[in-house]
Order: structure tokens, then C-alpha cells, then sequence
């Protein structure tokens, strides 16, 4: 995924289905100059981790 498509995706009111390492994850936030993404498990809100927008699927 590039950066302009997860900021999108973040900052729409219903998120759209997007897997990290096989996992459903929610985006919290998009960091342009980074390229980095915060994002936690759908089913642990708790559980928040910092990774490349690259890695990121849109399912």
C-alpha cells in the first residue's frame, strides 16, 4: 500500500479491510514523511505498533 491510499483509508469513517502479516489491523495514523503507520489489531485496540505503509494489504 503507499502512504496516499492508508491516509486515505485512515481517515474515512468506516475503515476499510486491511491486514497486516495476515491479521486485521485498524489504522490509527499515517506518518507522509516516515512512510510509517500506527496501526493496532482489530480485536486488541490495545496493542499499538508502528510499521511501513508497505506492508500493509487492502483486502
Amino acid at each position: 500500500m503507499d502512504v496516499k491510499r492508508a491516509q486515505q483509508i485512515s481517515s474515512q469513517p468506516t475503515m476499510a479491510s486491511v491486514t497486516y502479516n495476515g491479521g486485521k489491523i485498524y489504522i490509527e495514523h499515517v506518518d507522509q514523511d516516515t512512510g510509517n503507520a500506527t496501526v493496532h489489531p482489530l480485536e486488541n485496540p490495545e496493542v499499538k505498533q508502528s510499521v511501513s505503509v508497505k506492508e500493509l494489504e487492502e483486502q
